[in-house]
């Protein structure tokens, strides 16, 4: 079972930048594949990014590439995603998720099994 907790969220001005951090329980995150996903107010839950158990994979959506930068500190149990230049076309619900130990980097979130409660990122115009 891993617990996840985002923070990080709030409100910025287009331009601005925020790092967003998700905890995870259990000594085996350094196991788990981790991914970013946001869902915007009436849209669906999109992919943002993701890294696999070792940090040697890497994948960001084309909306965010050379924007925002995922990375992992297995000895703190915590993956971050660091957004610079934001657009108020980021503004969503950001959540973290975790595989279920398979450890590869995924896009698709069928892929990945624990979920956190997200973070709300607002981006002003």
């Amino acid at each position: 079972q891993v617990q996840l907790v985002e923070s990080g969220g709030g409100l910025v001005e287009a331009g601005d930048s925020l790092r967003l951090s998700c905890a995870a329980s259990g000594r085996t995150f350094s196991r788990y594949a981790m991914g970013w996903f946001r869902q915007a107010p009436g849209k669906e839950r999109e992919f943002v990014s993701a890294i696999s158990w070792s940090g040697g994979t890497i994948y960001h959506a084309d909306s965010v590439k050379g924007r925002f930068t995922i990375s992992r500190n297995n000895a703190k149990n915590t993956v971050y995603l660091q957004m610079n230049s934001l657009k108020p076309e980021d503004t969503a619900v950001y959540y973290c998720a975790a595989d279920r130990g398979v450890g590869y980097a995924s896009k698709n979130q069928l892929d990945y099994h624990y979920w956190g409660q997200g973070t709300q990122v607002t981006v002003s115009s």
